[in-house]
């Protein structure tokens, strides 16, 4: 049963001949990611040289750190085959706790990033019960706190918003602050996808969760507490999501109920992208931070272009489309290899 702790792709299968290469494939996802990135960059530079200016580069930056954020917090949930819709709105709500905070109570910044992460934590709780032992699919259950969380923002806001000037300007000054010239908001971003990485990759927690991912009942059997590692995963989730309603609030300054809507559509398929198995079991939230990154130059590169915004999101789609078949293409063949292997030690 010590094969099903390993953080690789397939944590039970053995090392043969026969599934050395889909092992190579997986571990080459992100580099592929990196190889397609720097080909729509040095194309679109090509065909119009102002892709590459400073403030381009920049607003990139700033517009996929927040879903690379989240996008962290999703890799955790999805490497033990399950989903997180619920982010888009815990972002809006938390998003607008924070303006109230400030505006209301005039709360200091400390105090807000912290509340922030605990409001968010707390519905990723929510989550993880009715996940972890109340047993229901997490698509289900995310999908209506999706609708819960969103219903209460917009109960709680009745309709108010909140503007630039009733935040602190040193909270406002994070959405476009620098350090040595880079944004202080993807350095955030890259710190949470460092630590949560270290975690996943190195520890025996982080084995754990992709080998419930891999072969749950195996891992019951192995004596994984699995009720708790998923409740563990959905309030990590949960707190990165209340992180970045944070920074949403820094980043854009005007705030009412309908922040954050839709943005658990781009997070999926940016984790997805970015090699993330959505069947478990396998992926890297660097891998998820290179989808999200992808996903925002997309965007850039077609208003540089002067194409059609449209395309984006067939180009999305086509994108997601891919790498399921992929994930669908490695899985069914790994199965084949290992039923090949059981008939063998037969």
């Amino acid at each position: 049963m010590a094969a099903h702790t390993q953080s690789a792709p397939a944590p039970a299968a053995p090392r043969d001949e026969g599934t050395s290469w889909i092992d190579t494939v997986v571990r080459a996802r992100e580099l592929s990611l990196l190889g397609v990135l720097a080909i729509l960059v040095i194309g679109v530079s090509i065909a119009e040289p102002r892709f590459l200016n400073a403030q381009n580069l920049r607003d990139i930056l700033l517009n996929v750190s927040i879903v690379g954020l989240l996008a962290v917090g999703q890799t955790v949930v999805v490497v033990t085959r399950n989903i997180d819709l619920s982010v888009g709105s815990v972002l809006g709500i938390t998003a607008f706790a924070t303006g109230v905070l400030f505006a209301d109570h005039n709360a200091p910044i400390w105090l807000v990033f912290i509340l922030g992460m605990l409001f968010g934590a707390f519905f990723g709780l929510m989550n993880g019960v009715m996940v972890a032992w109340a047993r229901v699919p997490s698509l289900v259950i995310t999908l209506g706190t999706l609708y819960v969380i969103r219903g209460i923002d917009f109960a709680w806001a009745h309709g108010r918003q909140i503007n630039a000037a009733d935040m602190p300007d040193s909270f406002l000054h994070l959405g476009t602050a620098s350090i040595i010239g880079f944004p202080v908001m993807p350095l955030i971003t890259i710190a949470a996808m460092v630590i949560v990485g270290g975690v996943l990759g190195r520890s025996r927690m982080g084995r754990e969760l992709y080998a419930i991912g891999s072969n749950p009942d195996a891992a019951v059997l192995a004596g994984i507490r699995v009720s708790r590692r998923v409740l563990g995963a959905f309030i990590a989730s949960g707190a990165l999501a209340g992180l970045a309603g944070v920074l949403f609030a820094a980043r854009f300054g005007t705030i009412d109920a309908a922040a954050g809507t839709g943005q658990e559509l781009g997070v999926v398929a940016a984790v997805v992208v970015g090699g993330v198995a959505i069947f478990g079991g396998s992926g890297t939230v660097y891998g998820a931070a290179l989808g999200a990154l992808l996903l925002a130059t997309i965007p850039s590169a077609l208003v540089i272009l002067q194409i059609n915004p449209f395309w984006e999101q067939a180009i999305n789609g086509a994108l997601l489309l891919l790498a399921i078949g992929l994930d669908a293409f490695l899985a069914h063949r790994l199965a084949r290899e290992l039923r090949k292997r059981s008939s063998h030690r037969v």
